[in-house]
């Protein structure tokens, strides 16, 4: 049974976006690798800015910062 989790920082993404994250990575699984999609998990992660870092600086900052 494969398991992707995809995690992204939440800003939005909506009910229609994630439904196509999780279709796509579980196509690609059957594409690639043969998967059974019945099988296939992906969960979705979404994290708060200011719980995400690039370069010891929280995705909050960078973008303050217009990084």
């Amino acid at each position: 049974m494969p398991y992707v989790n995809i995690r992204i920082t939440r800003e939005g993404a909506t009910a229609e976006q994630k439904a196509a994250l999780i279709q796509g990575a579980t196509q690609l699984l059957v594409d690639v690798l043969g998967k059974n999609p019945q099988t296939t998990v992906v969960v979705i992660d979404e994290v708060d800015t200011d719980n995400w870092g690039i370069g010891g600086e929280s995705i909050t900052e960078r973008r303050e910062q217009g990084k």
